[in-house]
C-alpha cells in the first residue's frame, strides 16, 4: 500500500485557501527513498522561479544502496502543473502575505504527486482560536 506522508505543521501554521495538485520531478534514487520511507516537510515551501514552480527545502533522505549517482537530500525539485496554474498561482502569490505550502506527497500510479495549498499564515490569536475550537469539539464529541 502507498504511503501518504502528510505537513501536519502547516495546517497549525497556516490557513489554507486554495489546492493543487502537482506532480514532482524526482531522480531514481529519491523514488525508492521515499518508497522506503523518511519524507520531512519540515522547512519545505514552494517558489516561482523562471516560470517554474520548484519545492524547495524539502528533505528526502539518501537512499543507502545507490551508488555514487545519488541525491542531494534537499534539493530544489521542480513541480509539473499546467500553464494556466501556473500563472493563476503567480498572480496570486503578488499578493501580501500568500505563500505555497506542500501539504501532502503520495503516489498516485507510477508517479508521484505534491498537494500544494496557497496559505496565509496565522498569528498567534489564530492559533490560539483554532486550538480552542478544537478542544470544544473534543469534548462535545466525548458527550
Amino acid at each position: 500500500m502507498p504511503r501518504v506522508y502528510t505537513n501536519r505543521r502547516a495546517h497549525h501554521e497556516y490557513e489554507l485557501l486554495e489546492r493543487f495538485e502537482a506532480g514532482i520531478a524526482l531522480t531514481g534514487s529519491e523514488v525508492k527513498s521515499v518508497r522506503a520511507g523518511g519524507v520531512d516537510f519540515r522547512d519545505a515551501f514552494a517558489r516561482l522561479s523562471n516560470g517554474n514552480i520548484e519545492l524547495e527545502g524539502l528533505y528526502i533522505p539518501i537512499y543507502t544502496e545507490a551508488t555514487y549517482n545519488n541525491h542531494e537530500p534537499r534539493r530544489p525539485r521542480r513541480l509539473l502543473l499546467h500553464r494556466e496554474e501556473i500563472g493563476k498561482l503567480k498572480r496570486a502569490l503578488e499578493q501580501k502575505g500568500l505563500t505555497l505550502v506542500p501539504t501532502r506527497l503520495y503516489q498516485k500510479g507510477r508517479v508521484f504527486k505534491v498537494e500544494l495549498a496557497l496559505a496565509r499564515g496565522k498569528k498567534l490569536h489564530d492559533k490560539r482560536r483554532a486550538e480552542a475550537e478544537k478542544t470544544l469539539r473534543r469534548e462535545l464529541r466525548e458527550l
